[in-house]
């Protein structure tokens, strides 16, 4: 296939980019690294079957040839990325989500939108099934980022409904890995590099909140299913093992063998109380399910932090540069 993949640098996208290149599709990475990274796809540079573009979006965009997909995961998507980029966050996730559908459309191509568990806002009902509409507070500082998936979700189902385009949906659970920022403010992302620093880790309230935690390798996976699926959607894709952020912290503190200890913050506001999807869809659909466990994947993800050259990934004793 011929596919186009926008926030193609960013951490999800630039997996996506290297699974889709290395089954034999060609990939256009579009991204306009206000978060993304090019290193993340350094690898594939140079690859007869990749291209990378730097582009925004936002503004309309063309790529030349004839096109299969196009899978949009362009997006700030932690709270300190949509919180410093509001506007940036609501506009992807409006004109961005239309520019990509409209390409899509224009090429008779499959639309796969990146959606976000985050419209489940701080659920009351538990565990989620993509039926539940929610429990999202539309003003809180949350709501860039909830507000603008959930508009994608409706943007993306009215041109399936009324002008007939090949769209599906995904509903994306926390996931973690390698070519994570280390300052990204991801939960499994920052307890790493504080282990990996011997500093406290960071728990807010008391610990008791829960994720369920996807390795990337398994939401690769499921993304490319639900690509190459004809299924709308919306379909959960997330690890339905649950874990209270207390024991993510031990966990994390066991795969670095650090001698960080615990601290404890306020509650963000908003902050959901307990997260874990139903993946029945995912499984009945498209035969999905999540391989890797917890321990294994943070060994992997601490291995691949320690390998990184940048003091904020330094192996323990090593002392910070100035």
């Amino acid at each position: 296939m011929r596919v186009v993949v926008t926030g193609g640098s960013g951490f999800l996208g630039s997996h996506l980019c290297e699974a889709l290149v290395g089954r034999g599709d060609t990939v256009w990475c579009l991204d306009n690294y206000c978060t993304g990274e090019s290193l993340n796809v350094a690898p594939l540079r140079g690859h007869p079957r990749f291209r990378l573009v730097r582009a925004d979006v936002t503004t309309a965009f063309e790529v030349p040839g004839p096109l299969d997909a196009v899978a949009h995961l362009a997006s700030p998507a932690s709270p300190p990325d949509y919180g410093r980029l509001p506007l940036e966050t609501l506009s992807v996730g409006s004109r961005g989500t239309e520019n990509a559908l409209q390409l899509a459309m224009r090429r008779g191509a499959r639309f796969l939108l990146a959606s976000t568990s985050e419209v489940y806002g701080d659920p009351a009902l538990h565990p989620q099934p993509e039926e539940y509409w929610g429990n999202v507070n539309p003003v809180g500082p949350r709501s860039v980022y909830d507000e603008a998936k959930r508009y994608a979700e409706a943007l993306t189902m009215a041109y399936r409904r009324s002008i007939g385009v090949n769209t599906g949906i995904v509903r994306i659970f926390n996931t973690y890995g390698p070519r994570m920022r280390p300052h990204d403010g991801r939960v499994v992302s920052t307890f790493v590099r504080q282990a990996l620093e011997g500093s406290p880790l960071t728990l807010y309230g008391d610990g008791s909140q829960t994720r369920s935690f996807c390795y990337v390798d398994d939401l690769v996976r499921g993304l490319l299913a639900m690509l190459d699926s004809g299924h709308s959607g919306p379909v959960n894709l997330g690890n339905p093992a649950e874990c209270t952020v207390r024991e993510l912290a031990r966990l994390v503190i066991e795969a670095t063998d650090s001698p960080s200890t615990i601290a404890f913050g306020p509650l963000p506001v908003d902050d959901p109380g307990r997260r874990r999807p139903v993946v029945t869809r995912a499984r009945d659909l498209l035969g999905w399910t999540a391989r890797v466990p917890l321990d294994v994947g943070l060994r992997k993800t601490v291995d691949w932090f320690m390998a990184q050259p940048h003091p904020a990934h330094r192996t323990l004793g090593q002392p910070l540069e100035a």
